[in-house]
């Protein structure tokens, strides 16, 4: 994911020379230096001495870890913290870093790798306006930025498009296979259930019509389509989804209790 914000942000003409990676591993930052010109360092200490904006984009498991670490520096100079951990709140955040710090946490998807991710954001209220228009800035270069009011609708965030490629892939996996079943090769099923969701998605996402009138000028009475949605709602598709949703919801609250534990 950190990947993907460099590299939006490179695509987006922001300077190369301004943007500092570290990693434990020197392999991948000698790749990252290699790709986009970016400055490396291995130290994290030493990476954020000058920084206005530090991203943390480490694992859940070690963010306590790599806050405490750089506690006292950031204390002194201050700086916007952008965290797209998943599943650790941003009150978890400031008190591992000291207290009173301007924070953004965010939850992004997969599709941000291509530039194409939806983003959900939160600022706490030590975040200044002109630090939520920064984060803004830097994750919009992955994809579309959404702005919630409470922390805990991040948790709907993650059920809807943090988990939600997955859904998709599923779907596309199901199709895929019936295709092969009613006698196309694998190829041809494929190719066709994805490129009907990708134009499926570019109609929802660009016209005017919302997704319910999509669907109803779609499916003519009496015709296949009809079929398709009656065999649906037979059994009980929108629970399903709704159970879907709704489990990964809860879960990244268990989580997110789990994971901000002293």
């Amino acid at each position: 994911m950190a990947s993907s914000l460099i590299s939006g942000l490179i695509n987006n003409q922001h300077p190369a020379s301004q943007i500092t990676v570290t990693d434990p591993d020197q392999k991948k930052l000698d790749q990252l230096s290699h790709l986009y010109a970016v400055n490396t360092n291995i130290n994290n200490l030493n990476a954020i001495k000058n920084a206005n904006v530090i991203v943390l984009a480490v694992k859940p498991q070690v963010l306590k870890q790599v806050c405490e670490l750089l506690k006292d520096s950031i204390s002194e100079k201050q700086p916007l913290i952008i965290s797209i951990a998943a599943g650790i709140r941003s009150t978890d955040i400031d008190r591992w870093l000291g207290h009173n710090n301007a924070i953004v946490r965010c939850m992004p998807n997969t599709p941000a790798l291509i530039q194409e991710g939806a983003t959900g954001l939160f600022a706490n209220k030590n975040t200044r306006p002109e630090q939520k228009t920064i984060a803004d800035d830097i994750l919009r270069s992955a994809g579309l930025t959404l702005w919630v009011d409470k922390e805990e609708q991040l948790d709907a965030v993650t059920a809807i498009s943090g988990s939600g490629p997955a859904y998709f892939f599923l779907f596309l996996e199901a199709m895929q296979e019936t295709g092969k079943q009613l006698g196309l090769n694998e190829e041809t099923a494929g190719l066709l259930a994805k490129q009907t969701a990708l134009g499926a998605s570019r109609m929802a996402l660009e016209g005017k019509d919302d997704t319910a009138t999509l669907r109803a000028k779609v499916t003519s009475k009496g015709g296949t389509t009809a079929a398709a949605i009656a065999s649906f709602e037979k059994n009980h598709f929108n629970n399903i989804i709704k159970q879907a949703l709704t489990a990964a919801h809860d879960r990244a609250t268990e989580l997110a209790d789990e994971l901000g534990k002293d």
